[in-house]
C-alpha cells in the first residue's frame, strides 16, 4: 500500500476501481480511481480500544463514508493481517479522514489534516458515498516482485503526479507499500488483523498467533489465574456467557431462556442511578432494538386485532376490562414495558392498576396503529382533524 505522510499521521492508502478493482499506484490520470485509507491507520494512536474499532468503521460505513474491502484470495498483504477467516479490511473516502478527524483527534491533528488533505479533498466533492462493501477480484497496476516491498524514489513519483491535472490523485510524497500477488494458499486460516503492525513489517516478522476467539480466550484464563478470588456475580456471569459461547461454537441454536438470563444478569449489575437516562447508550442500544423488533409484529398484531374485531361485532360497546383486553390482543414484552415503565406492576396498589390501565391500552393501540376501543377512535379522529 502506498503511504501519506504528513509528518504526524502516517496513513496507507490505495484506489478503487470500478466497484471491484484497485489499484496501489495510480497510472494516468485519465482512470476514475478513488482513493482510500486505510481505517486503522485513522485510529492509530487514538482513545478508542481495538476491539470497539469494527463499531466505529460500522457508524462511518452507514453514512457512505467508509467501506470493508473484500480482496480475492490470492492477495495477501505486506505487515498487516486480517480477521481470521476472511480477507478484508476496512478503507475511508477523504470526506471520511475529515470526519474522524474533527471527532477523535485533537486540534493541532486536525489542522494537520486540515493542511495535508484540502487539495485532494476538493477534488473529491462530486465522488459518490461508498457502498458498505465491496469485492475486489482484479488489480488494475502490475504488482512488483513477490516478497518485495518495492520502495521508489518518492521525488521521482512527486515529480511525476503534480500536475494541476492529477490533483485530484496526486498523493504528494507518497511511498508504495506492496500488496503481494500470491497462489491461493492451501487451507491455511487466515490471521487476525493486527492494526498495531508496523509500516514497513513483512511476513517474515509477523509470529503466527491463532485467531481473535482464542487469543481473547488465553487472556481471559491468564488474567483468572492471577485474581486471588472472583465475587459470586462474576462468577456466575462469566460462566454464563461462556456457556453460551459454547453452544454458539458448536453450531447450536441458542436457549433464549439461558441467554435472557445471562444479559439480564449483566445488565443488573448497571443500577438505575449509574445511568444516564438522557445519554446512555446501553439504554438508547436496549430501547433500539427493542423498537425494531416491535415494529416488525405489527402485522401479526393487526391479524389479532382483526380476528377479536370480528368475534365482538355485536359486542364493541362491551369489551372486556382494559387489562384482559391488553393481556389478549398484544405481545406480553409490550405490556410487561410498559406496566413497568408506568409503575403498574404487581406490587402497585390495585386502584392504581384499575386506572391506569385504560391508559396503557390506548398507548399500545396508538403505537401498533390498531385501535379497538371507542376513546382510542374518538382521540384518533380528534387528533386528525387538529
Amino acid at each position: 500500500l502506498s503511504l501519506w505522510d504528513n509528518g504526524k499521521r502516517k496513513i496507507r492508502y490505495l484506489y478503487l476501481g470500478d466497484g471491484n478493482s484497485f489499484s496501489v499506484t495510480k497510472n494516468s490520470p485519465g482512470e476514475k480511481l478513488i482513493p482510500l485509507f486505510l481505517g486503522a491507520d485513522l485510529y492509530s494512536d487514538t482513545d478508542i480500544r481495538i476491539e470497539n474499532h469494527p463499531r466505529y468503521h460500522a457508524k462511518f460505513a452507514k453514512k457512505g463514508l467508509a467501506t470493508k474491502l473484500v480482496f480475492s484470495s490470492e492477495y495477501r498483504f505486506h505487515g498487516l493481517r486480517v480477521p481470521c477467516g476472511m480477507n478484508s479490511l476496512w478503507f475511508y473516502s477523504i470526506q471520511g479522514i475529515f470526519r474522524v478527524a474533527f471527532e477523535l483527534y485533537s486540534k493541532q491533528q486536525q489542522l494537520s489534516i486540515l493542511e495535508s488533505f484540502q487539495d485532494l479533498w476538493k477534488s473529491r466533492l462530486n465522488d459518490d458515498l461508498l457502498k458498505m462493501t465491496y469485492q475486489l477480484t482484479a488489480r488494475l497496476d502490475s504488482p512488483l516482485p513477490q516478497n518485495t516491498l518495492g520502495s521508489t524514489d518518492p521525488d521521482s513519483r512527486q515529480t511525476s503526479e503534480n500536475t494541476p491535472s492529477q490533483c485530484a490523485c496526486s498523493l504528494q510524497g507518497a511511498e508504495p507499500f506492496e500488496i503481494a500477488h500470491q497462489d491461493p494458499p492451501e487451507d491455511t486460516p487466515s490471521e487476525d488483523h493486527d492494526y498495531c503492525s508496523p509500516v514497513k513489517a513483512t511476513i517474515s516478522e509477523i509470529p503466527s498467533q491463532p485467531c481473535q476467539v482464542s487469543q481473547t480466550l488465553k487472556i481471559l484464563e491468564s488474567q483468572l489465574q492471577s485474581v486471588q478470588s472472583i465475587g459470586h456475580e462474576q462468577n456466575h456471569i462469566l460462566l454464563s456467557f461462556l456457556r453460551l459461547a459454547e453452544l454458539f461454537t458448536a453450531g447450536g441454536v441458542l436457549d433464549e431462556d439461558n441467554l435472557a438470563k445471562a444479559v439480564l444478569s449483566l445488565l443488573q449489575l448497571q443500577t438505575p442511578s449509574s445511568l444516564s437516562i438522557y445519554c446512555s447508550p446501553l439504554l438508547q442500544a436496549v430501547a433500539g432494538w427493542l423498537g425494531r423488533c416491535f415494529h416488525t409484529a405489527n402485522s401479526c398484531i393487526s391479524q389479532q386485532v382483526e380476528s377479536f374485531k370480528v368475534r365482538h361485532i355485536e359486542h364493541i360497546s362491551d369489551l372486556p376490562p382494559a387489562e384482559e383486553l391488553a393481556a389478549e390482543l398484544f405481545p406480553e414484552a409490550m405490556r410487561t414495558l410498559l406496566v413497568n415503565w408506568m409503575g403498574l406492576s404487581e406490587e402497585a396498589a390495585q386502584w392504581k392498576r384499575h386506572s391506569e390501565f385504560p391508559i396503557l391500552l390506548l398507548i399500545l393501540e396508538f403505537a401498533n396503529h390498531n385501535l379497538i376501543t371507542g376513546v382510542a377512535h374518538v382521540l384518533y379522529s380528534s387528533l386528525i382533524c387538529k
